[in-house]
Parts: C-alpha cells; structure tokens; sequence
C-alpha cells in the first residue's frame, strides 16, 4: 500500500487510480453534486419542522372524508404525475 499522501487532493487522485471504473462513475457522480450549488444547498437545508396546523389537519381530515365517500373519483398519483411528464421512478433517483 502506499504512503499516504499529505495533501488530501494528491490522496484522491491516488485511490481513484485503485479503483474500478464503476466505482469511478460514483464517485464522479458524488463529485459533481457536491460541486453542483443547487445540490450542495439542498443537502445543507435544514429539516422542515414546522408543525401542522389545525387548519391543514381539518383539510386533510375532509380530503380524506371526500375520497372515502367517492371512491374511485380520485386521481390516481401516477396519473397526476404523468400530467408533468413524472414517472415515479423518478421521485426516488
């Protein structure tokens, strides 16, 4: 194994000469988002913990109340989604 370098770039370069060109591709694709500003401020934002108010509750209570009594009338997900061009493989890449 070689001296580990002290200059972290240097050591870098040195692991990605180890290692497999699939596992290059990750880490090219980690690279890039924390390179990428949009990602880096998305992984950086703070959990959203605001509470629900009684006014959304009672709304989701009566959406609920609605589709239980018009079963069927709903829009299925995937097809709302669909609307935008979104399949939902894409809500989990």
């Amino acid at each position: 194994m070689a001296t580990r370098a002290t200059n972290p770039k240097q050591e870098a370069h040195e692991l990605i000469e180890r290692i497999s060109t699939a596992q290059a591709s990750a880490v090219v694709t980690l690279i890039t988002s924390m390179l990428d500003p949009v990602d880096r401020a998305i992984a950086n934002a703070p959990f959203e913990d605001e509470e629900i108010s009684d006014e959304e509750n009672r709304a989701v209570a009566a959406s609920r109340a609605w589709l239980a009594e018009h079963p069927g009338d709903g829009i299925p997900h995937e097809e709302l989604l669909a609307e935008f061009g979104i399949k939902p493989e894409d809500l989990h890449s």
